[in-house]
């Protein structure tokens, strides 16, 4: 049976893959051991042949992909759960890094984020979120590519230089709110978020791949300088999430999952989010279980995760929690409430006795019931408990079988290409009356020069005119391709 061990209560407690994509929650106070049941996960998943894909916030989860090493804390805990064939060995890893510093870029386009999670990153007010819409929808209908920020920067310029037309059109365009985007950019951009933005853009299928003995890629992303800006964290998140499920086909239930997705400090997700958007953000999570994809969402308290994505999660692994204040004593409540009762514990005393290492688990069983909480020493993992260093991160990325394939950024034709050679031909057909009048008042020789160089305006017409039919063939094709806006389950088209 594919099934993952996770420790040891009053019998063995297991993880069944078939119930892998039901989604579950790692929680607990800082220290008692999250990072090891995630790396417990992890291991597990990837020996049953399922990629994983999980955020290392501080730099820990690392040393799945290096070998354990042996001491007597861990030869005693493998004794106590009676872990046959424990052997000490790492995983297969890729390292991502939004930075491109620690890992693999990874990079999206801004078309693909679309104008909704745009403007969170960006942390606009409602004013500046509709002119962002409507720059977004101006884009589409003039078949504007936009990939980087350089293209959207030019976009705006766009909006606000044609402000009377496009108001008229689209809705009333206000400079004011075209600046504070610019100057939210401005401020993206210093804090490097423009090498998120760009091509090569991630191939989803570069997530799901095994090693050739079958074993799932564990697929880590270098968290610990997205984290410091919470919101491009979320959101990052948020949009791979919504293309998996976007892009993933419908499966129903599988023996076990295609993807596990960990999303590290849950609350970070939800916090200031929207109404629309934390409705859109269940809908993903209730719906993506489909395309078998399993979610894992780990933070401190259960109850930073909203009450209708808490109960779709089936699998729980609850660490110790310290009631020292009213909002500590009300997550205990709330975390032994999410459990199904085992008259031998009493589970708002038990987690906060719970030691380092130990947890509440409670995972769904035969016919997808869940199983009576238990007590449960957590197995240790086989790979080492502690970070990689930059030196053995660097021999990870040398062996990698992708890094040539995102590892040199590509700038393709889009918008600001296009933009600016609009701008230069308008410039240009301006300044040709005031030449052909200063060409036609010259004597003979400049009657000659002026037919040698009338010769040279005619053939520069048709050019342009050839041109411009090409980019309006372009501009019909470009209003087909479709623009992702947050996995499409925000509305709005969605660009390729």
């Amino acid at each position: 049976m594919n099934q993952i061990l996770i420790g040891k209560g009053e019998k063995p407690v297991y993880l069944l893959a078939e119930y892998g994509n039901r989604h579950g929650l790692v929680a607990g106070a800082t220290g008692t051991g999250k990072t090891i049941s995630l790396q417990v996960l992890a291991e597990g998943f990837s020996r049953l042949g399922v990629p994983v894909f999980m955020a290392d916030v501080k730099g820990d989860v690392s040393g799945l992909a290096l070998a354990g090493a042996a001491n007597d804390k861990v030869r005693q805990r493998v004794a106590q759960i009676g872990m046959e064939g424990y052997t000490h060995e790492g995983s297969p890893v890729l390292f991502w890094d939004v930075f491109g510093k620690a890992g693999h870029p990874v990079r999206t386009t801004i078309s693909e984020i679309g104008p909704n999670l745009l403007s969170r990153i960006l942390e606009l007010n409602d004013t500046q979120a509709g002119m962002l819409e409507i720059a977004f929808k101006l884009a589409d209908d003039r078949g504007l590519l936009l990939l980087d920020l350089d293209d959207l920067r030019a976009l705006l310029g766009f909006v606000a230089d044609n402000r009377k037309e496009i108001s008229t059109q689209y809705g009333l365009v206000s400079t004011q709110s075209v600046s504070a985007i610019q100057r939210s950019l401005l401020s993206l951009e210093r804090e490097g978020g423009e090498l998120f933005f760009g091509e090569p853009a991630l191939d989803l299928n570069d997530l799901l791949r095994t090693d050739l003995s079958g074993r799932g890629i564990i697929n880590i992303l270098a968290a610990d300088k997205l984290i410091l800006k919470p919101r491009l964290y979320a959101s990052f998140l948020l949009w791979l999430l919504s293309e998996l499920f976007e892009n993933l086909p419908e499966v129903g239930d599988l023996e076990k999952p295609k993807l596990v997705f960990f999303f590290d400090e849950a609350h970070l997700l939800f916090d200031d989010a929207p109404p629309m958007l934390r409705q859109r953000v269940e809908q993903v999570v209730r719906l993506i279980r489909s395309r078998g994809v399993g979610v894992y969402f780990c933070s401190q308290f259960p109850d930073d995760v909203p009450n209708e994505i808490l109960g779709q999660l089936g699998n729980r692994i609850q660490h110790a929690l310290r009631a020292y204040t009213p909002r500590d004593q009300k997550a205990v409540k709330t975390a032994a409430e999410t459990f199904v009762a085992n008259p031998k514990l009493d589970i708002v005393a038990v987690i906060s006795q719970l030691g380092v290492g130990e947890a509440l688990v409670s995972t769904l069983q035969e016919k997808g019931v869940p199983m009576p909480v238990e007590r449960t020493m957590i197995c240790p993992p086989r790979c080492r408990i502690g970070a990689a260093t930059p030196e053995e991160r660097a021999a990870v990325l040398a062996r990698s079988p992708i890094g040539g394939k995102y590892d040199s950024p590509v700038n393709r034709e889009s918008a600001y290409e296009i933009l600016k050679q609009r701008t230069a031909e308008k410039e240009e057909a301006v300044s040709e009356p005031a030449q052909a009048q200063a060409d036609e008042s010259s004597e003979s020789g400049g009657v000659i020069r002026d037919f040698l160089f009338g010769t040279k305006r005619r053939q520069g017409m048709v050019e342009t005119l050839a041109k411009q039919a090409a980019r309006t063939v372009g501009s019909q094709i470009g209003r087909q391709i479709l623009r992702g806006v947050l996995g499409g389950i925000l509305g709005g088209s969605r660009r390729r």
